[in-house]
């Protein structure tokens, strides 16, 4: 795979771990009857919306080196 495509997966990648962070934290958060259940829902919630920003580093990078490399 090239680094093109490679930056592209990775900028959807980005986006789709913002929808399942908020997918998450509504579902699994917002559905369970106890305190201790509901906050673990919204930790992971959270926990998953951190890897956007790591996949849009490495995209941006990924595309940097593409553009250098005349890609």
């Amino acid at each position: 795979m090239d680094n093109r495509t490679t930056s592209n997966v990775l900028t959807v990648a980005g986006f789709v771990s913002i929808l399942a962070s908020i997918l998450i934290w509504f579902s699994a958060g917002g559905r369970s009857d106890t305190h201790e259940e509901k906050s673990h829902g919204e930790r992971f919630g959270i926990f998953v919306g951190l890897w956007a920003p790591t996949f849009f580093v490495l995209a941006n990078k990924y595309n940097e080196l593409a553009a250098t490399e005349g890609e």
